[in-house]
């Protein structure tokens, strides 16, 4: 062989393997240039948007030359070619062929629509997603989507995003599509034409962005998705509220989509539903599924009142004590026999907002932000263990000069009393376990997973400052390590509570007051892990009666 068919071959198979293409996608039609279009290689996650004019620039380096570059755009025939075909012509015009509307004669019949809400309304803002081009470039341009099922036929009125925080530089490109759904996931964009915004911090109103689409025309029945996209890098960045422990779903360009069972975008849609539709079926938009999202209700209502209230920011009645290694934040409220309040993982005081103002009256209650949460801090990199923190709750009743305490600890909470009345038997007069668990296996297995696959992404990110988030999953997947045997050894008289689809196994809620021979067992009817909040005055009452009893 020549030298120079060899130099020649080398740098043909240089630049096929290090090609960036450019150009600009631009309607047929009209001959005008397309702007904000996603061209991606089909079912990956990579691709590039074109800017307001149409332009773009893609890298196809060490591409497979068979897979196929796709565009889709609302309105567009969609477009597909090979990358192989795609790489011949750098600086290329792409021509969409607009899609042809058959319009047909419609007779329109008089109907009873009813104005209905669905979707996540949560503005807490302290589950976020947040939106930030420089923080991680690589998922900035990803694309996030709610599920919605409209069992009779709807037209969507709005399209509502609650925004936690907006700091933009210049206006934030965002681009709306709305899915059919297949084998439980987004399929293809139903939308006739694209609905692309340029949000500014002015069309927030009260915490929201709403979109009116009521012009659209657009109806949906059945299973939908609605998906955000935000298109064009910005200085700043924008927190969208998300509720815990509800489904959402995520892809890159054209990659799979994929769940996110941690939470879910705040977004909820305003529709007029045909009140005529089939009589058996409810309005019901969730989807029913064997995922995390079923087992824990949307509880974001009882956080946005429990932020609007002084407990946890009390600066009359809060108090630190400083320990080796953290800072406990807590707060005394009322007199008499004391009554400690524990909360559940990655809570705070501010999840008994319903009980201390209650509870208050007849006891001193002393609400506690466990270590790592709320207001205490953490400055250690230990792993956190009940143990632990039942040694904090012991400092604080040390601290406060009380022999003896009652304790009502909620979920992790729970926990941490167990161990305390294991630990300090002589510091214990009463226990009141509600949605507690003596050993991991106790939890529901849906949860167990969806905590698993959470910290596998935690570890694989390693994003020092998810550390203390890691610590507190971490405890969930492996502690409490309490056996029978030690249950039995719990001399105090203990209330075990839990709810009739709490995310603690039935059995293992009856097995702790079966082991701990002075317990009672409550199961509220029909109620999830979120008693405090969703009954509170329930919780309340039994609490009361509990603690008058005599001894």
């Amino acid at each position: 062989m020549k030298i120079d068919h060899i130099l020649f071959f080398l740098f043909t198979a240089s630049a096929f393997h290090a090609q960036v293409i450019s150009g600009t996608v631009i309607s047929k039609n009209e001959n005008h240039p397309i702007p904000y279009v996603k061209i991606g290689i089909e079912k990956k996650s990579i691709g590039t948007i074109s800017d307001e004019k149409g332009n773009f620039s893609i890298d196809l380096s060490d591409t497979d030359p068979r897979q196929k570059i796709k565009i889709e755009v609302p309105g567009f025939e969609p477009y597909q070619e090979t990358i192989q075909d795609f790489k011949k012509n750098d600086q290329q015009k792409i021509f969409l062929t607009e899609k042809t509307k058959n319009i047909k004669e419609i007779t329109i019949k008089p109907k009873k629509l009813v104005d209905k809400n669905w979707g996540v309304n949560t503005k807490t803002k302290s589950v976020m997603y947040s939106v930030n081009p420089h923080l991680r470039k690589e998922d900035f341009l990803g694309e996030t989507a709610l599920a919605f099922n409209a069992k009779k036929k709807s037209k969507i009125k709005n399209i509502n995003l609650n925004i936690a925080s907006y700091t933009a530089d210049k206006p934030v490109i965002m681009r709306y599509t709305i899915y059919s759904e297949k084998d439980g996931f987004p399929d293809k964009n139903i939308l006739d034409e694209e609905i692309t915004v340029e949000l500014t911090s002015d069309m927030i109103k009260d915490g929201t962005y709403t979109l009116d689409v009521n012009d659209r025309n657009i109806w949906v029945h059945g299973r939908f998705f609605i998906g955000i996209q935000f298109l064009k890098e910005f200085e700043g960045r924008v927190n969208i509220s998300a509720a815990l422990f509800k489904t959402g779903f995520i892809r890159k360009f054209y990659g799979e989509w994929t769940k996110m069972t941690l939470a879910a975008p705040a977004i909820n849609i305003d529709v007029k539903m045909d009140k005529n539709g089939d009589k058996n079926t409810d309005d019901e938009n969730s989807f029913a599924d064997d995922s995390a999202e079923a087992l824990m209700p949307d509880v974001s209502k009882y956080i946005q009142e429990s932020e609007q209230t002084v407990y946890g920011q009390n600066k009359a009645v809060g108090n630190y004590l400083k320990l080796q290694d953290t800072n406990l934040y807590y707060e005394v409220y009322g007199e008499g026999e004391p009554l400690i309040l524990l909360h559940g993982n990655s809570g705070s005081i501010k999840d008994f907002y319903q009980q201390i103002p209650v509870l208050s009256k007849q006891y001193k209650v002393i609400a506690i932000d466990t270590r790592g949460q709320g207001k205490s801090v953490d400055s250690s990199k230990k792993d956190f263990t009940y143990k632990m923190f039942a040694d904090d709750v012991k400092a604080v009743a040390d601290q406060l000069k009380l022999n003896k305490v009652n304790i009502a600890g909620w979920s992790d909470g729970g926990n941490t009393g167990l161990e305390f009345a294991l630990k300090y038997p002589e510091k214990l007069n009463k226990l009141i376990a509600i949605g507690a668990n003596a050993f991991p296996d106790g939890v529901d297995d849906r949860l167990t997973d969806h905590f698993e696959n959470k910290m596998l992404v935690m570890k694989e990110l390693k994003d020092p400052e998810k550390f203390n988030e890691q610590r507190l999953l971490k405890i969930m997947l492996t502690q409490p390590r309490i056996e029978k045997k030690d249950l039995n050894k719990i001399g105090s008289k203990v209330l075990v509570i839990a709810g009739e689809n709490d995310v603690i196994k039935r059995g293992h809620t009856e097995l702790i007051a079966k082991e701990i021979p002075n317990a009672e067992l409550k199961i509220y009817n029909k109620a999830t892990h979120m008693i405090p909040f969703e009954n509170a005055d329930q919780l309340n009452t039994d609490i009361l009666n509990f603690l008058g009893k005599s001894n």
